[in-house]
């Protein structure tokens, strides 16, 4: 009985854990992070024709994007995508996403 209770606190811990990395990142930290992002996507996040915009957009669906590149679960053209979210770690791709949500497109130049 007591184990169940010591693997039950534990897989608790860990939701909790794991739910708090994907919300609330860090938009300061993000924008220092951004180096790979902005070849692409541009300083601003507005993309161009081959590359969608990301300023402005949800961050928890910007979380989930990167997630789902890392994992293979969603593909960009090119692969890219893969190569550049695979070695971040939970904790960067949080605060990318705050960093990209928080360039809201009516602030950015035209």
């Amino acid at each position: 009985m007591l184990i169940r209770k010591f693997i039950l606190a534990g897989m608790f811990a860990l939701l909790a854990l794991a739910g708090g990395v994907q919300a609330g990142g860090n938009a300061e930290r993000g924008a220092k992070l951004v180096e790979d992002c902005v070849s692409c996507h541009g300083h601003d996040g507005k993309g161009n024709f081959e590359t969608p915009a990301i300023a402005g957009l949800e961050e928890a669906y910007i979380y989930q994007q990167l997630k789902d590149f890392s994992s293979g679960k969603r593909a960009s053209m090119d692969g890219i995508m893969h190569l550049y979210t695979v070695e971040r770690n939970d904790r960067d791709k949080s605060d990318l996403a705050a960093y990209w949500s928080s360039r809201k497109p009516e602030e950015l130049d035209p």
